[in-house]
């Protein structure tokens, strides 16, 4: 299907159109700059893990396009686990590169699948308890199920997760999330390698060597019309395609973003979910054979909707034939056991109507038509394509602190774990890094340090010893004074906690002080509002590393196997049935903190503290009590009321905090809390 003639007065208006659909992409998928550090911040985050991950938990991997650096509204969370004791071969000679007695080998048998499937035959006499309950008995050999696999692991890491494919699947606080469980082999399938010979002019040749050498995973779905279809395993190129898509350039990636969004905004528009036939990964294909097979000798912003338009006619070309090539091994059609008959018909009569409007299709999307009206209606308008110029210095430090915030956050009730954390990331830190990998390690360090504070202050809090407790608390002092100078401003809170719960009230105060001034600068950075112009003063041109210690404040996270303060020790052990950790606004722990304090100290000024605390939870819009957190918020006011006596007070608290969003999952607490109001 050929495109019709351009004209070169057609022509330029396309490459105007294409530059302003650039612009409009860099501001709803990101500038180079923001996916090359979304990239960074997630990778030496799940290193950190890996590295000290033991060889009988799991490995882990976020995949999908989060991991390759979109953050569009209303993607899910995809992450991929996988036993580290376990490893999958192709044939019994690769053995010889493995302990038998450390590692247990699982064979790959292909020959009755389908192309990219196949069966896992357990060699070892010994497995994973839960690799043992999935083995059925096949041709005198003894195979993981790949069903029963998917029932047992569902919900190992959430709880009340669903089947979905071949993941556990839910929803948790609005981001629906699909977890993985399956198998790792450090070896390239042969039946990819025909995928070695084609990359002639992509990717570059060390970018294969480093995918080869990088092996696959196996995940737990079989093919719908194979004959093992319950016992059968994919084979997932999902780390290949991650680096696959870490090698394009910006226009590529904008591409296939754009493609991402023509999907969901346009081709997927007022569909049932049965009917959404396509998904990102048949997006993400066409991408891959488009860019291998050179069809577009230059993708740049002027010629982005050319790039998109190749790529939507292949997948058309695709729809019509019935065939959906697999980037790795061609001879698996994904399209083949859902789009046939009927359905491929729909699908194609759809996709023609788009084809016959052509780039006009492209005014549906909610995200990207505006920036086409633009030109439409201004042919003359000029539109500057360089990045550094679509990216604030404010906007990227926002975007870089949030996504620092919102990892994972390793901490662990267990010292000799987080020392082994605190070690890793000694040995990153003399590794080459990226500025925004040095920012995350950082907050990483400062967050180890306040957890190993915690956990050895509770070992030693009831030893009889006074040496060991006076060393205890020498060291959690050092560690947490430590975390403040690594960590953002909202850290001395942590020092004010530990200086409460070892009841030295007038210290605390003196940091809540400070920790007050601070925290009252104009230009603080706090739930992803900021004054541009008083930030830009203070801090304008400064490195990350000073931003962060000197101008950001974040949630105060508590994790819920450690006792911080005896107070929330209820609130801590309800919401570990669901959530690990407890985030809890700066400002609410520290008026907290203040009143709890004061009680010993100055009456007047405790009441003065829990006036402010009520104030803060009554009337803040959403400025420095976010309203995912109201729940936590309502609760801790309530509690410090009930303390001061004020039970008529504690019980409206009480009742408010039962009316917000549920993000903490501490109804039960409040319940308990309002039982003993009488």
């Amino acid at each position: 299907m050929d495109s019709p003639s351009i004209t070169p007065q057609i022509e330029t208006g396309i490459q105007h159109m294409s530059e302003s659909v650039f612009v409009g992409l860099c501001h709803t998928v990101g500038t180079s700059q923001l996916v090359a550090m979304r990239r960074d911040v997630t990778d030496i985050d799940e290193m950190v893990w890996n590295r000290v991950t033991r060889s009988n938990q799991n490995m882990m991997m976020l995949s999908g396009s989060r991991r390759e650096g979109f953050r569009m509204k209303g993607s899910d969370i995809d992450i991929m686990y996988w036993l580290n004791i376990h490893r999958v071969i192709w044939d019994l000679s690769q053995t010889q590169f493995y302990n038998v007695h450390r590692q247990f080998l699982i064979l790959s048998v292909s020959s009755e699948s389908p192309p990219g499937f196949t069966l896992l035959q357990l060699l070892s006499p010994r497995a994973d308890n839960r690799v043992i309950s999935a083995l059925v008995t096949m041709n005198g050999g003894h195979y993981i199920s790949s069903s029963k696999y998917r029932e047992i692991t569902c919900s190992d890491i959430r709880t009340n997760s669903t089947v979905h494919g071949p993941c556990g699947s839910g929803t948790r606080d609005g981001i629906e999330y699909d977890d993985a469980h399956c198998f790792v082999c450090d070896f390239w399938p042969p039946s990819a390698s025909s995928w070695i010979d084609r990359c002639h002019t992509w990717p570059q040749p060390q970018v294969v060597r480093d995918i080869v050498r990088s092996g696959c995973h196996f995940v737990a779905t079989g093919h719908k019309l194979g004959n093992h279809e319950s016992n059968e395993w994919r084979i997932s190129f999902s780390l290949a395609e991650q680096k696959l898509v870490y090698s394009m350039n910006h226009c590529q990636f904008l591409t296939y973003g754009l493609l991402k969004l023509f999907l969901k905004e346009v081709i997927n528009n007022g569909l049932r979910d049965n009917e959404k036939l396509l998904c990102s990964y048949h997006m993400k294909t066409a991408v891959f054979w488009t860019m291998q097979r050179n069809t577009i000798p230059n993708w740049c912003p002027q010629n982005i909707l050319k790039c998109f338009w190749y790529c939507f006619k292949l997948i058309l070309k695709w729809v019509y034939e019935g065939v959906c090539p697999n980037f790795f091994i061609p001879e698996n059609n994904m399209f083949l056991s859902n789009i046939h008959g009927g359905a491929q018909n729909r699908l194609f009569v759809r996709l023609f109507g788009f084809y016959e409007k052509g780039l006009a299709s492209l005014l549906h999307s909610p995200s990207l038509g505006s920036y086409i009206m633009n030109v439409l209606y201004n042919p003359r308008l000029s539109i500057c394509t360089d990045e550094h110029t679509l990216l604030s210095e404010i906007k990227f430090d926002t975007e870089m602190f949030s996504e620092i915030e919102q990892k994972y956050a390793l901490t662990s009730s267990d010292l000799c774990l987080i020392m082994k954390y605190l070690n890793t990331v000694e040995q990153l830190t003399v590794s080459p890094l990226t500025q925004y990998q040095v920012v995350m390690l950082q907050e990483l360090t400062a967050s180890l340090l306040h957890s190993a504070a915690f956990t050895l202050q509770n070992m030693y809090s009831n030893t009889t010893e006074n040496k060991l407790m006076y060393i205890a608390d020498r060291m959690s002092c050092h560690m947490l004074k430590l975390a403040a100078k690594f960590g953002c401003i909202s850290e001395g809170l942590y020092i004010a906690m530990y200086y409460y719960k070892t009841l030295r009230y007038t210290e605390a105060l003196s940091v809540i002080e400070m920790t007050k001034v601070n925290l009252a600068q104009p230009y603080v950075m706090y739930n992803w509002t900021v004054d541009t112009e008083r930030y830009t003063e203070a801090v304008g041109g400064r490195s990350w590393s000073t931003k962060l210690r000197h101008a950001v404040a974040w949630d105060i996270k508590l994790y819920n196997r450690i006792i911080y303060i005896n107070e929330l020790m209820t609130e801590q052990m309800v919401s570990l049935q669901n959530h690990h950790i407890l985030f809890i606004p700066p400002l609410v722990v520290l008026h907290m903190l203040e009143f709890l304090c004061y009680r010993h100290t100055d009456t007047m000024r405790a009441q003065t503290a829990l006036n402010d605390l009520q104030v803060l939870v009554h009337h803040d819009q959403g400025l420095y009590v976010n309203v995912i957190l109201r729940d936590i918020s309502w609760q801790i006011l309530g509690i410090c009321q009930q303390i001061s006596g004020n039970l008529q007070a504690a019980l409206y608290s009480y009742q408010q905090s039962l009316r917000q969003y549920p993000w903490h999952k501490i109804q039960s607490a409040t319940l308990m809390r309002i039982h003993e109001l009488g």
